[in-house]
């Protein structure tokens, strides 16, 4: 990946990430070596040169005996990072106890699992999820008022095979912050919708989905800084700048080719106009972003580009529409005072 990738990679910005995202698979080619304009809100130049790698440490002598013992801190416990893996019935994630967010989710659709249909949505509610450590855990109350929506990384639709699996999707381990009206409810829809039509395609898909805290060139400077808000009281739960969803459109076939696919959104409101290729990013830059690593088991020769294979766009539906044509008709609206907006479940 070139220099330039890395560098709008890094400078994909809330505002004006539509525009650099498309920079961003525009310049994915290696051999271009000037960086693709993002905007006026989002200038971005190349990294400096990366400086000479650093001298190996010396080994330590083996007749030398330390005086000292370091990781005798662990008889008190380990520090950590810790990533609680949890996995339900419907999905697989990893929790990010720094942010109160998962750093990914993973799900798996199929045909067969997309067209049962035995549960219902307005049967579930949105739950603290108790197997996180209480002090490291996301609240419901973190949420009220907050101006964002709890937003689905596996969406509720995808598990309708099961009132139980479908009742899991509402864990807040399943949710980050996202911006609500022309993001979370309209243009992320669409694009989880796009997701379940991969299945009239491949008989197997997976995908793993997740936030992203992107840095931002400032104007004054020209440095780059991480900045984004944190919501709850007291602050708790980081608001990602950005979504990724890497996506696993499989043949069927052992041992058989795999479609992959990668994206980044801004957490934003998007034009249902933007052609969702426009987002597509090589997944080398999602895993450079995240610290993640997403198919480093899968060879190379199995591996075909997604959007090479399909025609990779949005169908854009009404919303309210869809989600009776997803999930039955609502029930009638009835908040009490004092209640927190709805929210939406796919």
């Amino acid at each position: 990946m070139s220099k330039t990738t890395l560098a709008i990679i890094a400078g994909i910005s809330a505002a004006a990430g539509s525009a650099a995202t498309a920079a961003l698979y525009a310049s994915r080619s290696p051999r271009k070596d000037s960086p693709t304009s993002t905007g006026s809100s989002t200038p971005t130049s190349t990294f400096p040169s990366a400086p000479p790698p650093a001298p190996l440490p010396t080994p330590l002598r083996k007749d030398l005996i330390p005086p000292v013992n370091p990781t005798g801190v662990f008889q008190y416990g380990f520090p950590g990072p810790v990533n609680d893996l949890r996995p339900t019935m419907s999905t697989t994630s990893s929790f990010d106890r720094r942010t109160r967010n998962p750093a990914w989710v993973a799900e798996h659709i199929t045909p067969a699992s997309l067209s049962a249909n035995n549960a219902d949505r307005h049967h579930s509610i949105f739950v603290e999820d108790e197997t996180i450590p209480e002090k490291f855990r996301a609240k419901l109350h973190d949420y009220f008022r907050s101006g964002y929506d709890r937003g689905h990384q596996v969406p509720a639709a995808d598990a309708k095979w099961s009132q139980h699996a479908l009742d899991q999707t509402f864990l807040l381990t399943n949710m980050c912050p996202q911006v609500g009206e022309g993001f979370n409810r309209d243009y992320w829809a669409h694009f989880e919708d796009f997701c379940r039509r991969l299945t009239n395609h491949y008989p197997s898909v997976r995908i793993v989905t997740g936030p992203l805290y992107l840095p931002k060139r400032d104007h004054e400077d020209g440095k780059w800084r991480v900045s984004y808000e944190v919501i709850g009281n007291p602050p708790n739960v980081s608001v990602p700048t950005h979504f990724y969803k890497v996506i696993f459109a499989e043949d069927g076939k052992t041992g058989g080719d795999v479609s992959l696919g990668a994206f980044v959104l801004p957490n934003a409101k998007i034009d249902t106009e933007k052609p969702l290729q426009s987002f597509e990013v090589p997944i080398e830059a999602i895993e450079r972003a995240s610290g993640l690593e997403f198919a480093g088991k899968l060879p190379a020769q199995r591996r075909k580009r997604l959007c090479e294979q399909v025609t990779c766009s949005l169908l854009v539906r009404d919303y309210a529409e869809r989600h009776k044509n997803l999930m039955g008709a609502p029930p009638p609206k009835s908040l009490g005072a004092g209640s927190p907006p709805t929210q939406r479940a796919p």
